[in-house]
């Protein structure tokens, strides 16, 4: 039996191998999204993206190879994310708004993958812990360059505050999802970074 052909695409049009595989990568995000790494099957990805599983095989040899592939790219996501965010303004406290109202938009993206770098259940894979770390040591290390340039501390521990900061910003706007969005997203966001402005703002700056 052919695999279902994804909805809304022209059975004419002769896919690359890049689209293609952006495809498998969206249908797999889907199912693993939905499903969780160890229920998600290779056959419902197969399936879902419109392509046989010898195909699937040839772009990713295993389910894996696939999930750490999409992992890699939620992780992409959220740092530029974060990098944008503090490149927005030379303002700290804006900065510091816009920064946490990035990890709010993160998980509030339909089907995000935020649930892939959060919330999976593969934490005792060493690729998975390795690649959630170092999205992790990225975010707070970008942080940490702007907080040890205005404030004249340390390295060890701006980078300190910083981990501290994207715990912060990560654990609440997951709290705000789950709990269903109680307040507002733009509301919920500016009370946690106004807490964080609270603390950070006692350092003062050196130039």
């Amino acid at each position: 039996m052919a695999a279902a052909l994804p909805i809304g695409r022209d059975p004419r049009v002769r896919m690359s191998r890049a689209q293609r595989r952006d495809e498998v990568l969206a249908a797999a995000q889907d199912v693993f999204v939905s499903q969780g790494f160890h229920a998600a099957a290779m056959d419902d990805i197969a399936e879902r993206a419109g392509v046989s599983k010898p195909v699937l095989y040839q772009h990713f040899p295993s389910k894996l190879d696939l999930y750490l592939a999409l992992l890699e790219r939620s992780s992409e996501l959220l740092l530029a994310a974060v990098q944008d965010a503090l490149l927005s303004t030379s303002d700290n406290k804006l900065r510091v708004t816009a920064t946490i109202a990035a990890y709010f938009d993160f998980v509030d993206r339909e089907n995000s993958g935020f649930r892939l770098l959060f919330e999976n259940d593969l934490s005792n894979e060493a690729a998975v812990s390795e690649r959630l770390d170092r999205v992790n040591g990225q975010c707070a290390a970008l942080i940490a360059e702007v907080i040890a340039e205005d404030t004249g501390l340390s390295d060890d521990a701006s980078l300190l505050i910083a981990a501290g900061l994207t715990g912060l910003a990560q654990t609440s706007a997951r709290h705000w999802l789950r709990e269903g969005g109680p307040l507002p997203k733009d509301a919920a966001a500016e009370i946690m970074a106004g807490l964080s402005w609270r603390g950070i703002s006692g350092f003062p700056l050196t130039n």
